[in-house]
């Protein structure tokens, strides 16, 4: 499918009925005096070129309008926007909360606080639909999900899976990430497998998350955990499919994407990273449908910090840095630890072979969605990790339009959410306002002027911009 299929295919998915959004409520945009934003470049989310001197009407917590002139209500709070882009706010669609706290992993971060806290700093990084891909626990990942549907609590919208299905004593790890049991399941039959899907879609669950893969990392001589059987991954699509629910799949290498795309997934919900990408599955996965999420910045977070530790001046990163995660970035004897761990040459190794299967596979036109695995580990900062995701796509060989286009009316279209990740009169009004042309240089799309949530200007360090 060559660029021109693919944004039918994107604006055939977005234009929807609104009454199929997920989402209910609108917050206090729904109360705030409309808006007119004039003379900003305009970058829609379907892949389009950005719109020159273009004007954008906020009412009611949605876009009205969107035109190099507009007619707006006298009582409308005018800005000016020369120099600025706007542009949808960004939306992962594989990221975790309420896994980490400072340095740590571990169930003893899963709280309500602790989840608030990472989506209100999504939000200050301009990411306002994040999707929690697994391992949380219900009833709490459920309430705050409905409360950030109606807007009850600051910070990023919230969807993903509830607990997930992985291998016993295989990924993930639980005792290396100090998972709590009831943060994900582990059958052992089909029966038990079909059961799991079951628990989750009756919690509401948004999708089904599979973790296939034996945790090597590419590292040689590690020594592998079990990984999931076909028996058991095969029930559990099938029992997701037949509940109406789609499947996100954790996979690292080609033979297990390949089996998982011919049992039916729906999504990859990481980049091929053992081998390049061939024919066969482009072939399947182009006849099926399937989705791919590269999340190039897993690997990448795993040693960018202890190489650059002059990043700690930069005031970007400083925003999204928690104190005791900071001290770590800081100190002589971590850098050195890791710099000198196998992994950090395999995950050189695999983020490279990433970047070529993520430009290989989007050339060929699969669907592309963006996430990065922000949140499951403490290096892979909630915000900072999705704006580096970006910087990587376009190093991999996208366009800045292309990585951008990803991360807004792609990853929207992913999740089956028409309301958002595009600029369009009746779309969700969830915006980032940038300084400069990020359609030009990527780097622009980290001087973050403004954020606006349904039709609400945010506050914060990187959200406040006047």
């Amino acid at each position: 499918m060559r660029t021109a299929g693919k944004q039918r295919l994107l604006a055939t998915t977005l234009a929807t009925t609104m009454a199929t959004s997920l989402v209910a409520g609108w917050g206090a945009g729904a109360h705030a005096r409309p808006v007119l934003m004039e003379h900003a470049s305009v970058i829609d989310g379907t892949g389009a070129a950005a719109q020159a001197d273009t004007s954008l009407l906020i009412d009611n917590g949605r876009i009205m309008a969107v035109s190099p002139h507009i007619d707006a209500p006298r009582h409308a709070r005018r800005l000016d926007m020369t120099g600025r882009t706007v542009l949808p706010a960004l939306i992962s669609d594989h990221s975790h909360v309420g896994q980490v706290s400072g340095t740590t992993n571990g169930a003893q971060n899963y709280t309500r606080a602790n989840i608030l806290a990472a989506l209100r700093q999504y939000e200050r990084y301009g990411v306002l639909t994040v999707t929690a891909l697994g391992l949380n626990r219900s009833p709490l990942f459920d309430d705050l999900r409905r409360e950030q549907h109606a807007g009850r609590n600051p910070g990023a919208d919230l969807f993903g899976v509830d607990q997930g299905i992985g291998a016993p004593d295989g990924v993930p790890p639980q005792n290396r990430f100090h998972l709590a049991a009831d943060e994900v399941f582990r059958p052992i039959t089909p029966d038990e497998a079909r059961a799991a899907v079951n628990r989750m879609a009756d919690e509401g669950t948004d999708l089904i998350k599979l973790w296939v893969d034996d945790f090597r990392n590419g590292v040689p001589g590690a020594k592998p955990l079990p990984k999931m059987s076909p028996d058991i991954y095969r029930a559990a699509i099938t029992q997701a499919h037949l509940r109406g629910k789609r499947v996100a799949a954790h996979i690292h290498d080609l033979s297990d994407a390949r089996a998982l795309v011919r049992a039916g997934v729906d999504i990859l919900a990481h980049g091929v990273r053992d081998l390049p990408v061939d024919t066969t599955l482009i072939e399947d996965m182009e006849q099926r449908g399937t989705w791919y999420i590269a999340t190039l910045d897993l690997d990448e977070a795993n040693y960018i910090f202890a190489e650059h530790p002059e990043w700690l001046e930069d005031p970007f990163l400083s925003a999204g840095l928690d104190p005791a995660l900071r001290a770590q970035f800081a100190d002589p004897k971590w850098r050195a630890q890791v710099l000198a761990a196998p992994l950090t040459a395999a995950s050189h190794a695999a983020l490279a072979m990433n970047m070529r299967n993520l430009l290989t596979l989007y050339r060929a036109g699969i669907h592309v969605g963006f996430g990065t695995d922000s949140g499951a580990m403490p290096t892979r900062i909630p915000g900072f990790a999705e704006h580096r995701e970006l910087y990587l796509s376009v190093a991999a060989g996208l366009t800045p339009l292309q990585a951008i286009t990803l991360a807004t009316g792609n990853a929207a279209a992913l999740l089956h959410l028409p309301d958002r990740g595009t600029i369009a009169p009746g779309q969700r009004a969830d915006l980032l306002v940038v300084q400069g042309r990020p359609d030009h240089d990527i780097g622009d799309i980290n001087h973050i002027a403004q954020v606006w949530q349904r039709g609400v200007m945010t506050d914060g360090p990187l959200g406040h911009g006047g």
